[in-house]
């Protein structure tokens, strides 16, 4: 089997997103996997189980979440996503930006700007 460029990865961890499928979106990360706060690299989610309580949450509250990509950038083992997020109770749509960075065929880090 083919191993999973990081677009490929990034594009699906978005549509698992969209589609608010919890397990297919967490199916692309890594067991310990680290969310955090560019440029600070502060962790915000740290591992897998985190990341299911988290999103998990955020799937619940807001059913109608959906993030449009706007833009990607690809360089080598990291994606960079462009994203406009609406679909949330009660607040304005927001742009994110996102980067991703492959470690062994799973996103292994995630930045937020």
């Amino acid at each position: 089997m083919m191993e999973k460029t990081p677009a490929m990865l990034a594009q699906q961890q978005l549509d698992a997103y969209n589609n608010q499928d919890l397990e297919e979106f967490l199916s692309v990360y890594s067991e310990d996997v680290k969310i955090m706060e560019f440029p600070t690299n502060t962790i915000t989610t740290c591992g897998i189980e985190e990341m299911r309580n988290r999103y998990g949450k955020l799937f619940k509250e807001h059913p109608n979440n959906h993030a449009e990509l706007l833009a990607r950038i690809v360089h080598d083992n990291k994606v960079v996503d462009h994203e406009l997020v609406t679909g949330r109770e009660n607040s304005e749509p927001k742009k994110a930006v996102a980067i991703y960075e492959v470690i062994n065929g799973k996103i292994a880090k995630v930045w937020f700007l």
